[in-house]
């Protein structure tokens, strides 16, 4: 059984394991699933990945990882090389940290923003199965905490190369992902965040990004 993914294209999530499977050179089958028209809750889909969530990742055996950070551990084991978790025990532990700061401050916060107010996701604030209803605080929220993860990224990209380590890392993947994700939600670095800026530009021209 060959390794296959499910993908939306346009959409974050997959394309965090996406840059991460080109960073390790794991090419994958590739099949679409279209979440505009909701075929990520069709029964064949449900199959898969009963939680509806979109990127899916089925290996050799027939076990399916249905996160990022479940393709993520799998892919470090899978081929060590290039390292994307760290090598020794400090650097695992910063990797993981700034991995968890980029999901729960940056994509957490647009998630709020974007599933709170578009009129496409209205009934559907959450992914999954089951349906919940837009609640507009929430979008507030998001819009408030999102400056807050662009000056943190500055801050923390002050004379650094890379956000966690000195090498390239899951935490890399996900802020890139994270900062073009925003433009969904019309935010995006200052131009004061200097550092934020110059990371990005260096992560958005690596080969992985294009994936």
């Amino acid at each position: 059984m060959p390794i296959t993914f499910y993908d939306y294209a346009p959409a974050p999530s997959p394309r965090r394991a996406r840059i991460l499977l080109a960073e390790k050179g794991i090419e994958p089958e590739i099949i679409q699933i279209d979440m505009a028209k909701g075929q990520q809750l069709s029964d064949d889909y449900k199959k898969i990945n009963p939680g509806c969530t979109i990127p899916a990742l089925r290996l050799e055996d027939g076990t399916v990882l249905t996160d990022n950070a479940g393709i993520a551990a799998w892919a470090e084991a899978y081929k060590p090389e290039p390292p994307l978790l760290g090598t020794t025990p400090t650097e695992k532990g910063l990797v993981m940290s700034w991995n968890a700061r980029c999901e729960f401050e940056g994509l957490m916060a647009i998630a709020e923003i974007l599933r709170n107010t578009s009129d496409g996701m209205k009934g559907r604030a959450m992914t999954g199965p089951v349906n919940f209803e837009q609640i507009p605080a929430l979008a507030e929220r998001g819009a408030a905490r999102l400056p807050l993860f662009f000056d943190a990224l500055n801050a923390r990209l002050e004379g650094r190369e890379f956000i966690a380590i000195d090498s390239y890392s899951l935490a890399d993947i996900t802020a890139l992902v994270v900062i073009d994700f925003a433009r969904w939600v019309k935010f995006k670095p200052a131009e004061t965040h200097t550092n934020l800026l110059r990371w990005h530009a260096a992560a958005s021209a690596r080969p992985s990004a294009k994936a």
